[in-house]
């Protein structure tokens, strides 16, 4: 069964749309600011032989995400599904960067 919208439906949820789209676009962006600077870290960490992870900071990050996340009435548990997902990424990254010297 297929509801008719009426315009003024129509035009809100262009409006609540068009938002999001704005947003997914800020992030899109932000996460390609913040790989960049972790790829920074990964050939810093090859030059100076560091380990691509860093369990204590990993944990210090989690929990200051979740923190944050409780703040801005956001699931923590999905913040630390989130972040957790980005630093096996990074790790990935700085894994690759050691072995090949590129990501």
């Amino acid at each position: 069964m297929t509801v008719s919208l009426s315009d003024q439906h129509k035009a809100q949820l262009r409006a609540y749309r068009e938002s999001i789209d704005n947003i997914d676009a800020s992030l899109v962006f932000m996460l390609a600011e913040r790989f960049k600077i972790t790829k920074a870290v990964g050939f810093y960490k090859k030059e100076h032989e560091l380990p691509p992870a860093d369990p204590a900071r990993e944990q210090e990050q989690v929990a200051r995400l979740r923190a944050l996340a409780d703040s801005a009435n956001l699931d923590p548990e999905f913040s630390e599904k989130f972040l957790n997902f980005i630093i096996r990424e990074v790790i990935q990254h700085h894994e690759r960067i050691r072995e090949k010297g590129e990501v």
